[in-house]
């Protein structure tokens, strides 16, 4: 493996907002969701699945959904006399909480509760931590397999964006539109598509920032 050639894919990697009116190949998702789970996962409990809408008019919808849900929070700020955080939220958060409405592929991330025999033999029966722990647990593998899903698109040419938006302001409706059991959270979406252009490096903090090493 060629660590130059694998630096280069991670660094070129852009968050793709503009899409070409152009499908996806069924096979390129299919290649991209099968390297998805080959993500790392605790106990390999491989909490993760995904639902992959490459309908424009249900695409369409989840849009309309989630600016239904930014419109009303905006109002909500409003009546508290918030009203220039209210605007910012439409005007700033708005594209980016939608910025899927042009991809041709929504790819819906959902996280799976963590089952392992570990959970059942000895953290349950200890009360090892609270139960809210193992949900966190299955959100943290299911991130994993995102990123897998992203590189590897990128690697055909194709352009992601991963995005909380819908989750944070729709997520019930989406839950219902897509027929997505309670027990299963929804964790990001990811929109999916030819990119219309390579946007600019963004700043990046400097490794000494970020890098602590204990010797």
């Amino acid at each position: 493996m060629d660590f130059l050639q694998t630096k280069q894919l991670i660094q070129e990697r852009r968050s793709i907002r503009k899409f070409q009116d152009k499908p996806v190949d069924k096979q390129d998702i299919l290649d991209i969701i099968d390297c998805a789970r080959y993500a790392p996962s605790d106990t390999n409990s491989q909490t993760w699945e995904f639902v992959v809408v490459t309908n424009k008019e249900k695409i369409k919808e989840i849009e309309d959904m989630t600016w239904a849900a930014l419109h009303e929070k905006a109002e909500e700020a409003k009546e508290k006399g918030l009203e220039k955080p209210a605007k910012l939220l439409v005007r700033s958060f708005g594209p980016y909480a939608t910025a899927f409405s042009e991809a041709p592929v929504l790819i819906v991330c959902l996280a799976t509760p963590y089952e392992s025999k570990f959970k059942d033999k000895i953290f349950d029966p200890i009360g090892f931590v609270e139960e809210e722990v193992w949900t966190e647990e299955g959100i943290k593998s299911s991130c994993l397999a995102a990123q897998n899903l992203m590189l590897a698109a990128h690697a055909k040419g194709l352009g992601t964006c991963p995005m909380t938006g819908p989750v944070l302001l729709a997520q019930d409706k989406l839950r219902q539109y897509l027929n997505i059991e309670g027990h299963k959270e929804i964790n990001m979406v990811i929109s999916l598509g030819h990119p219309t252009d390579q946007p600019k490096t963004m700043p990046r903090k400097p490794v000494e920032e970020i890098l602590t090493i204990v010797e």
